[in-house]
């Protein structure tokens, strides 16, 4: 008879990623090794293999556990509010919210995802996709006059592209917190929405 799992098993599993997310947001997936892993988890190697059987498999369980999240994230904020404009406070706040706690994890999605085996990075960013087919949805529903012009994606990235930036220069212990910037990020992209004109397009001779 094997061997069964303690009772904390799971959240064993869940430091040891927080852990290598953060080793690879810092030196890169190539360059972390299984030996770094451990160390920074306090464990032996022996004992990490015995929850992760190699660093590949840190890599799918990172980036695929962050984009599920996020697809939980999604379901939440949606269910959340009825209109498209709560919605969308909804979904920037869950949003950042998410990102102040999980940014190396973010970091990994975004930077490593091309070291996933092909069946393994076609399922994740097919979730990835799914997220942002949301977000643009809303969009959309605020703006569908830009639907035609294909806007709807674009200022959806534009959105992403505010929030991801802004882990990039806040302080995570100064004046504002995450939660304070997340309605100024909502007012900013509202407060602009309505003003979009879709460009006008030029066709080549």
């Amino acid at each position: 008879m094997g061997r069964g799992r303690h009772s904390g098993y799971d959240d064993q599993r869940e430091l040891i990623l927080q852990h290598a997310a953060a080793l690879f947001a810092r030196g890169g997936y190539p360059g972390t090794s299984m030996n770094q892993v451990a160390e920074a988890c306090g464990l032996s190697k022996a004992t990490l293999y015995h929850y992760y059987r190699d660093k590949y498999a840190l890599l799918v369980n990172i980036a695929e556990g962050h984009v599920t999240r996020l697809q939980g994230i999604v379901g939440a904020a949606l269910a959340e509010e009825a209109a498209p404009q709560g919605q969308l406070r909804a979904l920037i706040r869950r949003l950042v919210q998410e990102y102040a706690n999980a940014q190396n994890e973010h970091r990994v999605l975004t930077e490593d995802v091309k070291f996933l085996e092909p069946a393994d990075r076609k399922r994740i960013l097919a979730k990835e996709r799914q997220v942002v087919a949301a977000f643009t949805g809303v969009v959309v529903a605020l703006r569908p006059d830009l639907k035609d012009a294909a806007l709807g994606k674009p200022l959806t990235m534009l959105l992403f592209g505010m929030v991801n930036w802004m882990f990039t220069w806040m302080k995570p212990h100064g004046a504002l917190a995450y939660e304070d910037m997340a309605p100024v990020v909502a007012d900013l992209f509202l407060g602009g929405l309505p003003a979009v004109q879709a460009p006008q397009l030029t066709t080549l001779a």
